[in-house]
């Protein structure tokens, strides 16, 4: 990139507006560079453009979730389309982590260190899956991916509580409940290198729901809201039933920054 390539919203903004994966890749490793050497301009120049006008690459092809083929992770292919499936998560979750600190303003200059820093590692955990995949045969594009985190993004493009409730406090922390019995299936299949890619993602994400938690926090009290109440009366409302798959891992959601209050209503929703 080239204009304003210091201000963390120019950066931002050309990340969601360029469609290229390895644009994105590159400018979101410049403010890395910038910001660990205390180079990144956090002055607000500009509004931020419609959500509607965020730009994804034309691979991979994006299916409805339903049409995402099941294999087995016994097989070569099944790894494959594993690893493609997380690693079309870590791109999306560059997007998400640079969209919640471009749209959302006026909030203390830590909000939006706190989501460059995520940014930078969704960037960092792509690549490296990038490279799993690249070592098995495959490249990021050529299996079909969904959009679903997205869509529940483009939802909550005008209010912020309503982000941080559903992207990093629901789908993402499915990500702390689902990990662990990967790891311990990869580990069982003797794949110790998946593993311990899973092992890493799942370290850094327990930190990147915890920011979630800490800024939910935040803006409940300055809107006055109770905020175990809110969050679950928000994702009640917004999500049919609890998410499939595995049980809540309350070590790593307590660390996450879940109360005791929050987990009980979600054990509990299923009976609601």
């Amino acid at each position: 990139m080239k204009a304003d390539s210091e201000n963390i919203f120019a950066v931002a903004e050309y990340c969601l507006h360029s469609g290229d994966v390895e644009s994105i890749l590159a400018s979101t490793q410049h403010a890395r560079v910038l910001f660990e050497n205390g180079g990144l301009d956090f002055v607000e120049r500009a509004p931020p453009r419609s959500v509607d006008e965020t730009l994804f690459p034309e691979r991979p092809l994006l299916v409805a979730p339903q049409q995402m083929p099941q294999r087995s992770l016994n097989t070569e292919l099944g790894v494959q389309a594993f690893f493609h499936a997380i690693a079309h998560i870590e791109f999306v979750a560059i997007y998400l982590a640079w969209d919640l600190l471009y749209r959302f303003r006026g909030l203390p200059l830590q909000f939006y260190q706190d989501w460059v820093s995520v940014a930078i590692e969704e960037a960092e955990h792509f690549t490296m899956i990038r490279e799993h995949l690249v070592a098995m045969g495959v490249d990021y594009g050529d299996y079909p991916a969904h959009k679903s985190l997205w869509t529940v993004a483009v939802d909550t493009a005008d209010d912020l509580l309503m982000r941080l409730a559903f992207v990093p406090r629901y789908l993402e922390a499915r990500g702390l409940d689902v990990t662990p019995p990967m790891i311990k299936k990869f580990n069982h299949l003797g794949d110790a290198t998946s593993a311990a890619i899973l092992q890493r993602i799942l370290d850094d994400e327990v930190r990147h729901v915890e920011l979630g938690s800490y800024w939910f926090k935040y803006v409940c009290r300055e809107r006055g809201l109770n905020s175990e109440e809110s969050y679950l009366q928000f994702i009640k409302e917004r999500f049919p039933g609890p998410a499939k798959g595995g049980v809540l891992n309350k070590e790593l959601r307590y660390k996450a920054g879940f109360s005791p209050v929050e987990l009980e209503g979600l054990e509990h929703w299923a009976d609601d």
